[in-house]
């Protein structure tokens, strides 16, 4: 049961995470998660359990660049020192970028009024170690990222969207407002980024899934929308692999955080490539 102090004020946080090694954001039974590290965290400062709630949640193997959850804790221990506090007992895979106080009123999850994804695609015949935590090495075909945004402008604007919901989710409806979906490309990465009110359980792994379907010429991009707006879920059969997945940052009318916290915070990965080789000079003995 969760205790608090007769004097408590609410503490919003900006969260990072790798999500490789994880269930996912919300607490399970038997697995570890994000949630569960941090309430574990803050239960060892404060001695009793303490719960978090985040702003969405995320799937085993999915990362975030800026989730946000928030909890109420003591007066007494100023907002902004909650990130140094819990950051000395995190592990490494989990991050807090910032913590502030916030009314008591602000709520992470219904106080935000949109989520935006972002999906990396790496597209070079050659494998590469440091960039396979955060990409879905996909070199087998070319992906022609025209067609994708061609098939991402009809999902603007509000439309129910069966076809990419999961089973399994708790939610009674397949409504999305969709705000912002644009797919860009430098060398051998692919980014697709989607904005939207609220996100359907497994929506942006299927979608992304289809969207290469699309890049590769499997089917245009007229097929993809007609297939969404008729709802026709067994038509969507493979799901992009998680690791590609990032949880770009959420938007909320009143965020008492300065945009370099949270607003881009997920580096995107470019190559160098020099007209010639570089080749370090060795001194004469």
């Amino acid at each position: 049961m969760e205790v608090v102090s007769a004097q408590v004020q609410r503490v919003a946080l900006v969260i990072q995470y790798l999500g490789t090694h994880f269930h996912g954001w919300q607490w399970q039974p038997h697995h570890r998660t994000v949630q569960e590290e941090i309430e574990n965290a803050l239960q060892s400062v404060l001695q009793y359990p303490v719960r978090i709630h985040g702003a969405g949640r995320t799937d085993t193997g999915v990362h975030a660049a800026a989730q946000v959850a928030h909890f109420d804790a003591p007066a007494h221990i100023p907002a902004h020192r909650w990130a140094s506090i819990l950051n000395a007992r995190l592990p490494d895979d989990v991050l807090i970028r910032a913590s502030a106080a916030v009314s008591d009123s602000w709520h992470a999850r219904f106080s935000a009024v949109w989520r935006r994804y972002r999906y990396t695609l790496y597209t070079d015949p050659r494998p590469n170690l440091f960039v396979r935590p955060y990409t879905w090495h996909y070199y087998y075909e070319p992906i022609d990222e025209s067609l994708i945004q061609a098939a991402l402008e009809p999902l603007l604007g509000r439309h129910h969207l069966a076809a990419f919901h999961r089973a399994g989710s708790s939610r009674v409806h397949s409504w999305v407002d969709v705000q912002v979906a644009e797919c860009r490309r430098q060398d051998s990465f692919l980014w697709i980024e989607v904005q939207a009110g609220g996100f359907l359980y497994g929506m942006m792994r299927l979608l992304v899934g289809m969207l290469v379907e699309v890049g590769r010429g499997v089917r245009s991009p007229k097929n993809f929308t007609e297939i969404w707006k008729s709802q026709l879920r067994d038509q969507v059969k493979y799901a992009a692999p998680p690791q590609g997945l990032c949880l770009l940052r959420v938007g909320y009318p009143d965020f008492p955080f300065a945009p370099e916290v949270w607003y881009d915070t997920q580096p995107l990965f470019s190559f160098f490539q020099p007209s010639s080789p570089l080749i370090a000079a060795t001194p004469h003995g």
